[in-house]
């Protein structure tokens, strides 16, 4: 039994004529009158009664009818839902976000995502660097958003913004005043470092060593407003992007452009590169990608 089957006979039912199907349906009648008898056949049952001028259900044929009329409804429902999804109407998307980052880069981008599509629903959750990569890659989370470089192997990478990465320091800090500073001048400081599971922790660390020293850690944190709570108690210096600074920055603190190296702090959406992507999740990034929210 196949559903073109029960189409041709659902339609002979419904107009009780196989000539009025057949013009519905644009095929021959004589098409029609096979689909029909390999149904009877395959089902051993008489579906139709012809012997009156018109035609009638026998009752195997009102039982198959009811039958065929939902499959074919539900067939009709799973076309629309289909296509529905190629042309991005629902839908259904993971997203990872770093802490704090998701939260000052992406709501607008989201906002107006809902709006364009108000039938996808995003579902987000908040990760640090590395087990924000690792669900990515297990296919947990369809999209993540994270801070370049990443294993360009395994992940496609998509930049979005980027941003100078900037030291913050205390008021009755020397550089307090100062517009800029060279890394190399921080040698001697102490720094307030984000935790090892942070991309930030990694991109100071090898700024560092690329100036020629190995930075001296005092603290380390998982909280942006803790960093900055504890540069403001003069627990020592910390390089955060610049975004980050202004957010953090209510009186208490300074923001030091790095003259030399420059920091670069790439953002970027990440997916798994041999993973299907739903036409949801494309979406999604491409809305990202057009407009400049990020």
């Amino acid at each position: 039994m196949d559903i073109k089957q029960l189409q041709y006979f659902a339609e002979v039912a419904k107009q009780k004529s196989f000539t009025r199907a057949a013009e519905v349906l644009h095929v021959s009648q004589p098409s029609i009158s096979k689909m029909l008898k390999s149904l009877e056949t395959e089902l051993d049952v008489i579906l139709l009664d012809r012997t009156e001028r018109k035609i009638e259900l026998t009752d195997a044929g009102q039982l198959v009818f009811e039958y065929a009329q939902r499959v074919l409804h539900i067939m009709g429902d799973l076309t629309a839902s289909i296509e529905e999804l190629r042309q991005v109407e629902r839908g259904f998307v993971k997203l990872g976000l770093l802490p704090t980052v998701g939260a000052f880069l992406l709501p607008a981008a989201i906002a107006g995502f809902k709006k364009r599509y108000p039938h996808i629903e995003l579902e987000m959750r908040e990760y640090s660097a590395r087990p924000l990569e690792v669900q990515v890659e297990q296919g947990h989370i369809d999209i993540g958003l994270t801070v370049l470089p990443v294993d360009e192997g395994r992940f496609e990478a998509i930049p979005l913004r980027s941003e100078e990465m900037v030291a913050i320091v205390h008021q009755e800090h020397w550089l307090y005043g100062r517009e800029s500073v060279d890394l190399k001048e921080l040698e001697d400081e102490s720094f307030v470092l984000f935790t090892e599971e942070y991309a930030m922790h990694d991109v100071v660390r090898q700024a560092c060593l690329r100036a020629g020293f190995e930075p001296k850690v005092a603290y380390m944190s998982s909280l942006w407003d803790f960093v900055g709570e504890m540069v403001a108690a003069q627990m020592g210096i910390s390089l955060v992007p610049r975004s980050v600074a202004e957010r953090l920055n209510k009186g208490r603190l300074h923001v030091v452009a790095l003259s030399w190296p420059p920091i670069d702090w790439t953002y970027a959406l990440i997916c798994r590169k041999d993973r299907y992507l739903s036409h949801a999740a494309r979406a999604f990034i491409g809305f990202v990608r057009e407009h400049a929210y990020v």
